[in-house]
């Protein structure tokens, strides 16, 4: 293998923009309009990558998997946007920005039959994500193919980013760290053209403050994301209009948030009271929320400890992104340094992936909350590909990807089949062949049929809109989450008094997170007052309905 020239650089900047500069014929990507074209092989592979994801998130999606009481909230949420007018059903606490929901609020609008057009409410909402994964699979494919100048690299991304259990069992649900991952895409995508116009650089900041209001843990990529705009943008003559345009967009849509929470009184607690153990009585506060939030610990019942989902869910998902991916982003961080001129995109997909990791490693997560460091991990890896295969002959490389992609598909126990529970014959994995929300919906059903309309509910918020929007409606339905921490709910509806209970309504791990939560009039209507007239187990799912008698007490 040749060695390589001292001036051969992955940075689009330094990069040989004619295919005869570079060794094997390959065009590397200029990143600008005079960069190379895709060609006709470049196509069928992008339009490929896109049914591939298109496949792979949207088959068996309205049964697999459970729906989770996040997507409710958010469903919920966006219900409230267009039903009411408000951004939330209930007292908004400043919990998240609200760009995610009032996009699935406007996506509803457009759909015939809104909520209830394809029968439980949140399957309208996983509808979006799929758009958005196929859209995320283009920008990704771009991204790598502008900065690596190999298709073959940006194939191999958006391949794990599309089949990867991990990606599929997350980024099929409807979260706002979905929509957050869209948001930074496009804001690389824009970075990666670097045409040299200030309205460019405009355009990724605004990119990057729409992530931010949309999931604020997008603050985590910002060292990756100013580093690739400061290199993208340091040899031209209008550098510091760029950076200028770039942040001031950036802070747009975030003082637009703020703004709006000054405008109804809610930026600032009373009194300037931060104490975490009295919260603001008088008003909610969008930094006493912000403050609540990077206090919170898994020893309050808030999260779980990064090991804890490391190892008990995020591996046994899938250990192979994992672990390619890490050594990809370590990689490209030794790569970029030691090189004699730092390789420009390796180093900042680095920084992506390590600033969102240092994220994930602090005391209190959710489980989802890894959603988006898969597509940072394939990102990582796609570039290393290109860095490694730069200068390898077109029909080796071809091969070498093949083979790449085809070893976690025909692997048992990797990403399209594996073991019954016997271990005597394989199955498709159990994304796409395994039912679990038409237990969700058989519970909504008995509702329907058996408990009348006028009936208080406390439910978990997966079922919140079926319950609200569908037929018959049941207006009385409310979160547990708010009828044990929302006054409005908890004080002025239930009074903490089990008696104005009619039924409770039980999720998966409902239970769970009533005691975390200590939601304990809740749980002493079950308990002491509780009869069980409905449920219905599959696996570790438990769903049941519990009626409360009134004259038991």
């Amino acid at each position: 293998m040749p060695r390589e020239p001292e001036t051969a650089l992955l940075d689009p900047e330094q990069a040989p923009t004619r295919p005869d500069q570079v060794p094997g014929g390959r065009a590397a990507a200029s990143g600008g309009p005079g960069g190379d074209r895709l060609g006709r092989s470049g196509v069928a592979l992008l339009v490929f990558a896109m049914l591939l994801g298109l496949v792979t998130h949207s088959w068996n999606i309205f049964k697999y998997p459970l729906y989770l009481s996040d997507e409710g909230i958010y469903m919920e949420q966006a219900w409230s946007v267009l039903r009411e007018g408000k951004l939330s059903p209930y007292t908004y606490f400043y919990d998240h920005a609200p760009l995610g929901w009032m996009t699935i609020a406007g996506w509803v609008s457009l759909v015939p039959g809104q909520f209830n057009s394809l029968g439980f409410p949140v399957n309208i909402g996983r509808v979006l994500m799929v758009i958005v994964h196929v859209g995320c699979v283009f920008l990704m494919f771009e991204v790598v193919r502008r900065y690596s100048g190999s298709k073959a690299a940006a194939f191999l991304a958006t391949f794990l980013f599309n089949v990867s259990p991990l990606a599929v069992y997350f980024q099929r649900m409807v979260l706002l760290d979905n929509l957050m991952v869209f948001w930074v895409l496009v804001g690389l995508y824009i970075l990666a053209r670097k045409d040299g116009r200030v309205v460019t650089a405009m355009g990724a900041g605004l990119a990057f403050g729409c992530a931010l209001v949309t999931k604020e843990n997008a603050l985590f990529l910002l060292p990756g994301f100013g580093y690739l705009l400061h290199r993208s943008i340091v040899e031209q003559g209008n550098r510091r209009f760029s950076a200028s345009f770039w942040w001031f967009a950036a802070g747009s849509p975030v003082a637009l948030y703020m703004l709006y929470a000054e405008i109804k009184n809610e930026l600032l607690p009373a009194n300037l009271d931060f104490n975490l153990s009295s919260p603001p009585a008088d008003h909610v506060s969008l930094l006493y929320t912000i403050w609540w939030q990077l206090n919170r610990t898994a020893s309050g019942g808030q999260g779980t400890m990064f090991s804890s989902l490391l190892h008990d869910s995020w591996m046994w998902k899938d250990r192979y992104i994992l672990y390619a991916g890490t050594a990809a982003t370590l990689g490209n961080l030794v790569l970029s340094l030691n090189s004699r001129r730092r390789e420009v995109p390796m180093l900042g997909a680095a920084l992506l992936a390590i600033g969102y990791g240092f994220y994930l490693t602090r005391s209190v997560l959710l489980d989802f909350y890894v959603a988006p460091l898969v597509p940072l991990l394939a990102l990582n890896i796609g570039l290393l590909y290109g860095r490694i295969t730069r200068y390898g002959r077109p029909a080796a490389v071809a091969l070498l990807t093949a083979m790449l992609c085809g070893l976690p598909l025909s692997t048992p126990h990797g990403y399209l089949v594996a073991w019954n529970s016997d271990g005597t014959r394989l199955l498709l994995a159990d994304q796409y062949r395994l039912p679990q929300t038409n237990m969700q919906n058989l519970q909504v059903k008995w509702i329907r049929q058996n408990i009348p309309p006028d009936a208080h509910l406390i439910i978990d918020d997966d079922v919140w809109v079926a319950l609200r929007d569908g037929t018959p409606k049941y207006p009385n339905a409310q979160s547990h989450f708010k009828a044990a921490s929302d006054p409005d709910i908890r004080d002025k509806v239930f009074h903490r008094d089990w008696h104005n209970v009619d039924y409770v309504v039980m999720s998966n791990k409902m239970r769970d997170a009533l005691e975390r939560n200590n939601e304990y009039w809740i749980l002493e209507a079950i308990d002491q007052h509780g009869e069980q007239v409905w449920r219905i187990d599959r696996g570790d799912v438990h769903l049941e309905v519990i009626k409360i008698n009134k004259d038991s007490g």
